[in-house]
């Protein structure tokens, strides 16, 4: 007869488990690596390309217009980044004067997506020097629009340039990165530009974000 074999020992059993820990814990450490490297959340970019005053009115110590901003937001995460509960508000003399909901939408990974925000703003005052000062500079225009940098003084469609103001524009978004499919991030991101305006006609010198 031959010799019956004997059953696996208390010791090979511990043997791998101890294996299996080590191999899961490889796996785990792997996994980690990988997402706070490849996969880690970034904060999406805003870049405000121009900014322009379809329509500016001065008159009685007050100002009114609409305020149109154009931006583009990148998304240099490996994720769909999905925004809500963004907003875009104007600030005059530490008030604001304006305010604007973004509407929620998606920007696919590594995408950038062009995005434009028009709103009227009600008439508030402004110093009455300002306002005197407007009235004999130069005649009634449109709004202007200006792409970058940041202007002075000078001269505006061949008009002289008077007295100034400056209004900031806030944006935020917010939102969410949503990594293999189970892990969910909450990003913000935020963009500061103050812009010089021309109080004869509206018209923009220049902004620096």
């Amino acid at each position: 007869m031959g010799k019956q074999q004997k059953p696996p020992s208390g010791r090979t059993n511990l043997a791998s488990c101890i294996v299996a820990t080590i191999f899961l814990i490889f796996i785990v450490i792997v996994v980690l690596i990988v997402f706070f490297t490849v996969f880690k959340p970034k904060e999406p970019k805003i870049s405000v390309r121009a900014v322009q005053l379809p329509s500016f009115s001065v008159g009685n110590n007050s100002v009114n217009f609409t305020f149109s901003q154009y931006v583009t937001v990148r998304n240099p995460n490996k994720a769909v980044f999905s925004h809500y509960d963004s907003t875009i508000q104007l600030i005059y003399s530490g008030s604001q004067v304006g305010f604007m909901f973004i509407p929620a939408g998606k920007i696919d990974a590594g995408q950038t997506k062009y995005m434009e925000a028009t709103f009227a703003v009600q008439s508030f005052p402004i110093s009455s020097s300002s306002a005197a000062s407007a009235a004999v500079v130069a005649p009634p225009a449109l709004g202007g629009v200006y792409s970058g940098g940041f202007g002075i003084g000078g001269t505006n469609n061949g008009y002289r340039v008077g007295p100034t103001m400056e209004i900031e524009s806030r944006m935020d978004m917010a939102g969410r990165i949503r990594v293999l499919h189970f892990f969910t991030h909450h990003v913000k991101a935020k963009s500061g530009c103050r812009v010089e305006l021309a109080v004869s006609d509206g018209s923009v010198l220049g902004f620096r974000c």
